[in-house]
């Protein structure tokens, strides 16, 4: 099973399913690596102790550093709050070990998966490449299905941990699995990855002019009011979320950036656009400010 990453310090991510086991299998191979295995209790499931205990068992066997906290979330909580308690769990361990990056084990049939639920959410161009590797989010398998990891963990005789909560319907993301990205063909399978490999290459060119754009009709918080009013809607949507996503609000939704866009381009000057509880944009004639609140 071939998987790419630069030599390096990274945290990875192990939950005790066959994907993280897997891959920490064939990383901790490598000489030219320094792995901390970081593994997050969610606290969802009463026998998730016994992931915690196998994955430490696997680290501690092959020398290697292991980290572990409790979230107790409990068994109504939902796929996005476990998300955000391990993601946050995951750069708390980077900060603490200065690690290169974070390395997780998601693979091709979740990159299918994700597509497919974002397509279903509405969300826009990004839904469809939102699952990455980048320098700082390491996923070195993306190019694997899942039946190549069970083939390899199976070959080397991996012991690992089935989530019986990948089985419950009420997660979309189960039911998305088990009807759509299982029944697909391996012709289908195929169409679907080389049209997601194309999405993000256009998406990428199309940031790289809005980024552009943004840097011409912005200065930091503030963009020229004129200049955006012109603009054409869907140009001015990719522009209002490349420029809240530069400063750091990354929380937003379709909805969100349509009142955006309409408001700051109909207000009456001195008029306010509430983002969230902490952020506004302040309407002025000439220009479209980025405001914090001093309290919030």
């Amino acid at each position: 099973m071939k998987v790419e990453l630069e030599p390096g310090i990274y945290v990875l991510a192990v939950s005790g399913g066959v994907d993280s086991m897997a891959l920490l299998d064939v990383l901790r191979r490598r000489d030219d690596l320094r792995l901390v295995v970081a593994h997050l209790d969610h606290g969802i499931r009463p026998d998730s102790d016994i992931d915690r205990r196998l994955v430490q068992k696997v680290a501690d066997k092959h020398g290697l550093v292991f980290v572990y906290d409790q979230a107790n979330l409990g068994s109504d909580a939902s796929e996005a709050t476990a998300r955000r308690a391990r993601y946050k769990f995951l750069h708390r361990v980077q900060q603490a070990t200065s690690a290169d990056a974070i390395v997780t084990a998601h693979h091709q049939d979740d990159l299918l998966e994700t597509a497919i639920l974002n397509l279903l959410r509405g969300t826009a161009r990004k839904g469809l490449t939102s699952l990455a590797d980048n320098k700082n989010l390491r996923r070195p398998m993306l190019h694997l299905a899942k039946d190549e990891i069970i083939k390899y963990a199976n070959k080397q005789d991996l012991k690992w941990r089935e989530d019986t909560t990948n089985q419950d319907m009420k997660y979309r993301r189960n039911y998305v699995r088990e009807n759509m990205v299982k029944k697909l063909s391996a012709k289908r399978r195929s169409q679907l990855v080389k049209l997601l490999s194309e999405a993000k290459i256009k998406n990428q060119e199309i940031d790289l002019q809005i980024a552009n754009l943004l840097q011409f009709v912005s200065k930091g918080k503030e963009i020229n009011r004129q200049f955006f009013i012109a603009l054409p809607h869907a140009v001015a949507l990719e522009v209002t979320a490349a420029w809240l996503r530069h400063n750091d609000i990354r929380q937003f939704d379709k909805k969100l950036l349509e009142k955006l866009v309409k408001d700051s381009k109909t207000l009456s000057a001195g008029k306010q656009i509430d983002i969230n509880a902490r952020h506004f944009i302040k309407v002025t004639k000439g220009n479209l400010a980025l405001m914090q609140r001093e309290r919030y």
